[in-house]
């Protein structure tokens, strides 16, 4: 599975298309899976089929906040699900606590009760618009900047390696939950 640093070797037109191609690997690892199968956890602690399409779906929600405001502010701190900070303070955090919480984001959003198919239209939707976000920047807005919690200065083409690299995670990861291993 490549990494985030072997996607960002890679033209940037091809990370685009591999992004667009997400909403469909969704849809055929889905086909003809009955709704028990994709709702079933692997083990208490891992997320079924659904939980993990809820969480792209959110993910990608969050990713358009953070690049509206690479574009509105310069080099803004953004925050990152899971990511524990080095100075928690600085991003008004106390000691361990998670800027965002993924296991919370699926308890209080109730991922378990959520209907995959309409996850994975809500996903597509939002990545249309991460896309077509990518399609209107300009070339000297390419290099625009935020301030990551774990990896530092990050721009919109290094965002263009993290997200395919997050979304074959996860693909991987939906993978294994229907095949019932964690």
């Amino acid at each position: 599975m490549p990494k985030r640093e072997d996607y960002a070797r890679r033209p940037r037109d091809q990370r685009l298309d591999r992004l667009a191609r997400t909403p469909d690997d969704l849809n055929t690892l889905l086909s003809g899976r009955g709704p028990a199968d994709i709702a079933r956890r692997p083990d208490a602690k891992s997320w079924s089929a659904t939980e993990i399409i809820c969480h792209l779906r959110d993910i990608e929600e969050f990713c358009m906040l953070r690049f509206r405001m690479m574009l509105a502010m310069e080099a803004p701190k953004v925050l990152v699900a899971g990511a524990r900070v080095p100075n928690p303070a600085e991003w008004g955090l106390v000691g361990a606590e998670l800027a965002v919480d993924p296991e919370r984001w699926a308890e209080e959003r109730q991922y378990r009760r959520s209907d995959a198919g309409e996850a994975v239209a809500a996903f597509q939707r939002r990545r249309r618009d991460s896309l077509d976000f990518f399609a209107r920047l300009e070339p000297a807005q390419w290099s625009r900047r935020c301030q990551h919690p774990t990896l530092g200065s990050v721009t919109f083409d290094d965002w263009t390696a993290l997200m395919p690299a997050h979304d074959d995670n996860h693909l991987e990861q939906l993978e294994r939950a229907l095949a019932g291993r964690p």
